[in-house]
């Protein structure tokens, strides 16, 4: 992917700490949709052709017309008439309609008719995420055997529009329903699309399939304004955007600014004469210090887009001095060119790729290392960021040498004269608010059994805020409803580079924060730590995701005797050098590849985790290391990328991810 590209592709990935510098868009008001009266009869654009109700549950039907019309609604022997209010809107209840052939939903007013062709009754699922959740059938695993055998005409799908607002909408543009064919499918999401074969395979119903879905966006922006203003970390930006809706005058004026402001940044961001400052005997003398790893955002250079350079100083052991390095420099946002004792090592582009680079001996021939990094940011937060492990300077065979910390940092001329880009509180698909706004609002109240949810990703670097906001949306969303619906969804897969030495991974916290959402009720995970792709963030296989989302539904909305997970850290207990671990879902604990289990690491009470050996004893696992005499913690697949956790049960489904401490 070239830079241009990839600058605009990372526009809509960021996470909140970006997302409130990220260049804005400007919204058309909030009233565009909302409150128009039709001059036609005019019926919710969920409601199609080819569409799929929710079986044995109350039907509501709504939309538009003349103000004070009368419209009347039949759906088989079922008929219910209203008078639209001033607004136009119009809304009737209907009874429920049983699982049977298709029939037509008729409408009518004074002057005009709709009739809607091809309806069924029977499960329907709103799929809803990130890029994971959106990404097609076509785009996935085995794509052309998979579309070649797609006939399931009674599996349908429906796709809306991306679309973001700072106020809620009742109307939202969408694909329409269709009819799963070879034709049809390569556009279904493919993990709805794969869990609804499963469900139909085994329930013999239709399936319904609403895919409300934004690659690259985070949670907050998909929970509704008057909620996420109760959580601490976002009342004031919720407030900021509420008040921007109310001015459309000051939006079009940031919007000039913003469009001058883009014309200029070019030659900025891709300047290919840059500033000299990574040689070894360089006076940073006068540059500021800031923490690494951080975004520069967050020192001081908000709204900051395009070149800043980074640089440090550090001394290694003399039996290191003539040996290869290997320096790891966790996540860099957006491009970096990187150079050790004035000699340029490595370059890549990426915002979410963790950088790794091997260092010649002939390079490394003294104690003292300069390591300089121009970064260049095309968009939301930049500088050098993830978690402290990630940031290390290794010799094979000795443990790494940390280089989180103090660093030297400063713009390059040309950035400090552009100046930070004009921004607003709205900004683009990752505003707070926006999504459920758009996407979410105007398809309440139609009724669902249930959501499934492929997010986290963008959220990767907060998983203790997560704990907060993931259980907010579900609730919010069943208010919305009224409805207490199933919601499952997919533990995060692994990514990046494997660690070769225990850390405190942030996309681990993520995936902890997940499963502490269980306690909700009516909620499950899929997890899917050994399907993950190590250089991809969209694993292929979504038909397993699929399958362990089905299994869900299957064994608790619809009673089926089926075993849905792996095993599920429950508690532990100490017995001299050894931890003693118990787990729910441990019938027939093994290790998926016959291999010792692998990626359990302990600790004593001084919090440094080594590598352990664990073994199944009956229903625990036995965790121990000759280095911790007294253990204090243990944590499995804490990485971003466990390669090798193999820890299962009889179902063949892996273990979450889990830690004891909370360090």
């Amino acid at each position: 992917m070239g830079l241009n590209q990839l600058l605009s592709l990372k526009m809509t990935m960021k996470s909140l700490r970006q997302v409130l510098f990220i260049l804005p868009l400007v919204f058309a008001s909030a009233l565009d949709s909302s409150t128009m009266a039709a001059d036609e009869l005019e019926l919710a654009s969920v409601f199609s052709d080819n569409m799929v109700l929710q079986r044995d549950a109350p039907i509501t039907v709504w939309g538009w017309a003349e103000p004070n019309e009368a419209v009347t609604v039949s759906i088989k022997d079922g008929s219910a008439t209203a008078n639209a209010g001033d607004d136009g809107s119009w809304r009737v209840e209907l009874p429920a309609v049983a699982v049977g052939e298709p029939f037509k939903i008729s409408v009518s007013s004074k002057n005009s008719s709709i009739v809607l062709q091809n309806v069924l009754a029977g499960e329907v699922w709103i799929c809803s995420g990130q890029s994971n959740m959106e990404w097609s059938v076509a785009d996935s695993g085995d794509a052309e055997n998979e579309v070649a055998n797609a006939n399931h005409p009674m599996i349908r799908h429906i796709k809306i529009e991306r679309a973001t607002k700072k106020a809620p909408q009742l109307r939202v543009a969408n694909s329409g329903w269709s009819v799963c064919s070879p034709e049809t499918v390569g556009e279904y999401t493919a993990v709805g699309y794969y869990f609804a074969r499963r469900l139909h395979k085994d329930l013999q119903v239709p399936i319904g399939l609403i895919n409300t879905t934004w690659g690259g966006t985070v949670i907050e922006a998909w929970i509704a304004g008057k909620v996420l203003r109760g959580h601490p970390d976002f009342a004031e930006v919720v407030r900021e955007i509420e008040a921007e809706a109310a001015d459309v005058e000051k939006a079009e004026g940031i919007a000039a600014d913003l469009k001058k402001w883009k014309e200029k940044f070019p030659a900025v961001a891709y300047d290919s004469t840059p500033e000299k400052y990574h040689p070894t005997d360089f006076d940073d003398s006068d540059w500021k210090t800031i923490p690494v790893p951080a975004y520069w955002e967050q020192q001081g250079y908000k709204s900051v887009d395009g070149v800043g350079w980074y640089r440090n100083k550090v001394t290694i052991p003399q039996s290191w001095v003539g040996k290869p390095l290997t320096i790891s420099l966790g996540l860099i946002d957006d491009v970096d060119v990187t150079y050790v004792n004035g000699k340029e090592v490595g370059t890549t582009e990426g915002w979410n790729v963790e950088r790794s680079y091997e260092i010649s001996s002939s390079i490394n021939n003294s104690n003292d290392v300069s390591i300089a990094v121009r970064v260049t940011d095309g968009g939301g937060g930049g500088g050098m960021v993830g978690s402290s492990e990630q940031f290390t300077l290794t010799v094979a065979g000795d443990e790494p040498l940390s280089l989180a910390g103090d660093w030297k940092m400063r713009l390059e001329p040309a950035t400090e004269k552009l100046g930070p880009a004009p921004a607003a509180a709205s900004s683009g698909s990752n505003t707070p608010t926006g999504l459920f706004n758009a996407m979410v609002n105007p398809l309440v109240p139609f009724k669902a059994k249930g959501v499934l949810w492929y997010q986290g990703e963008s959220n990767g670097d907060r998983g203790i805020q997560y704990r907060s906001l993931f259980p907010m949306l579900i609730n919010n969303w069943r208010d919305c409803w009224q409805d207490e619906m199933s919601f499952y969804w997919v533990q995060l897969a692994n990514f990046q580079a494997p660690s070769d030495w225990p850390y405190n991974s942030d996309w681990a916290k993520l995936r902890e924060a997940q499963s502490m959402t269980l306690s909700v009720p009516k909620t499950g995970q899929a997890v899917i730590i050994d399907i993950g792709e190590t250089w991809d963030i969209h694993p292929k296989n979504k038909q397993d995701v699929g399958d362990r989302l089905a299994r869900h539904a299957l064994a608790k909305d619809y009673g089926k005797s089926i075993k849905y997970s792996g095993p599920s850290f429950k508690g532990f207990t100490v017995d001299g050098s050894k931890a003693k671990l118990n787990f729910e879902f441990s019938e027939g604990l093994a290790s998926s590849d016959s291999q010792p289990l692998h990626r359990f690491e302990i600790a004593g009470d001084d919090q440094k985790f080594h590598w352990a050996k664990a073994t199944i004893e009956g229903n625990e696992v036995v965790v121990s290391s000759e280095k911790v005499k007294s253990p204090a913690a243990v944590r499995y697949a804490w990485s971003e990328n466990p390669e090798g956790c193999n820890l299962t049960n009889e179902t063949g489904l892996p273990a979450s991810p889990f830690r004891t401490d909370d360090w």
